[in-house]
């Protein structure tokens, strides 16, 4: 075979791969736009990322209310929830939800979607063709007798990234975040402070 010839039919074999194939840049969701007022909590960008993950925006919301323990609704593009909740949290739930619902746990793409077989929910591939069940996670409760304070130093495992490039690990039901790490690392932190679940700690350099 020529090497114009091969050169035309690997053209063509491209141009018949579906787009969300053809495409790898990386994935990412939006940070939340939170604002607060009061005792009430809005994510103003709330439809925006429904549509960038392609899911029903109410079993967003569901979801999220679930896992924040606190009421809501969508009010136009936005959803309004009645408590006072920590952006930081809201963003940890949506990765959550992200995990669970939107990436194939196969090729980390998002073309995916959820079907039914049965009573069970399974998330099917488009990209690579791969199908897992969807088994979701209640959310962790807090050991009150290993609670979290300002001050304690603990050693823990760096289990992801956040957005902004801080470690989070999970201790005890909380989720600990720490700037100036790597995924990966096992480390000690000294926690600065509390809020709820969350926990905000500093590396501690030996």
């Amino acid at each position: 075979m020529a090497d114009d010839d091969y050169l035309a039919l690997l053209d063509r074999a491209k141009n018949t791969l579906p787009e969300t194939i053809e495409k790898h840049e990386r994935f990412q969701v939006p940070e939340p736009d939170v604002f607060q007022e009061g005792k009430i909590t809005v994510i103003r960008n709330f439809l925006d990322i429904a549509d960038i993950l392609r899911r029903d925006p109410q079993h967003l919301l569901q979801y999220l209310l679930r896992e924040l323990g606190a009421p809501g609704q969508v009010e136009g593009r936005r959803a309004v929830l009645k408590a006072k909740i920590p952006p930081a949290k809201i963003d940890g739930r949506i990765q959550s939800y992200t995990t669970t619902f939107v990436l194939c746990s196969e090729c980390d793409r998002p073309d995916t979607r959820i079907v039914r077989e049965g009573r069970t929910m399974v998330l099917e591939c488009d990209a690579c063709g791969a199908h897992r069940p969807v088994k979701t996670k209640k959310a962790a409760l807090v050991d009150e007798s290993k609670g979290l304070k300002a001050g304690d130093v603990i050693e823990v495992l760096i289990q992801d990234l956040g957005r902004k490039g801080d470690g989070l690990a999970k201790k005890d039901g909380y989720v600990i975040y720490v700037p100036g790490t790597v995924k990966g690392a096992r480390i000690k932190a000294k926690v600065l402070k509390v809020q709820g679940t969350n926990a905000y700690g500093q590396l501690v350099i030996e």
